[in-house]
């Protein structure tokens, strides 16, 4: 199965410097960031690898990684 890769840094080229200046001052966004990636690859994992899990947990890790990706992406908006 073809995976698509998903790096929140660079769907979002015009926040780069917003994300690396959260990740060095704000310990939330960059636990939150680490766990986007951990389950960006974990999905990936399982896609790739047509690994076995139920087709619900799966949806259930992609909900998790997009509402973590929305917390990302407001606090990387937000105007201080």
């Amino acid at each position: 199965m073809h995976t698509e890769h998903q790096d929140f840094t660079a769907e979002f080229p015009d926040l780069r410097e917003v994300i690396a200046t959260l990740m060095g001052s704000n310990p939330h966004f960059a636990k939150l960031l680490g766990e986007f990636s951990t389950l960006t690859a974990e999905i990936e994992h399982i896609e790739r690898n047509d690994a076995a899990i139920g087709s619900v947990s799966l949806e259930e890790l992609k909900k998790k990684r997009l509402a973590i990706k929305d917390e990302l992406y407001h606090m990387a908006t937000a105007k201080g």
